[in-house]
């Protein structure tokens, strides 16, 4: 199953980031290299989410990464939730469809 998990980002996060992106980064490598995270980054223009695509029987991965991730924890991200996104078509679907 995939997951998705939303960030809603500070107006100022583009200026504060750079403090904890090192951190942040080495822990969405780490999610990769475990096979947890397929995906993640920024939205641009307007840069106000960042969207970051798991994969995993449950939500519990998302979720453990939203609640240690530096920027979640300086305050960058205002909001976060996890969805659980069907998916039907590509190669890496989890319920593919034809």
């Amino acid at each position: 199953m995939h997951y998705l998990l939303i960030y809603d980002l500070t107006d100022d996060y583009l200026q504060r980031r750079g403090e904890y992106r090192a951190a942040h980064l080495a822990a969405a490598w780490a999610a990769a290299d475990r096979g947890e995270l397929v995906l993640g980054g920024a939205l641009a223009d307007p840069t106000d989410n960042a969207i970051l695509l798991f994969t995993g029987d449950s939500p519990a991965a998302a979720e453990a990464f939203a609640k240690n991730d530096p920027y979640v924890l300086a305050g960058l991200v205002t909001r976060w939730r996890v969805r659980p996104w069907t998916t039907v078509a590509g190669e890496t679907a989890s319920t593919p469809v034809r």
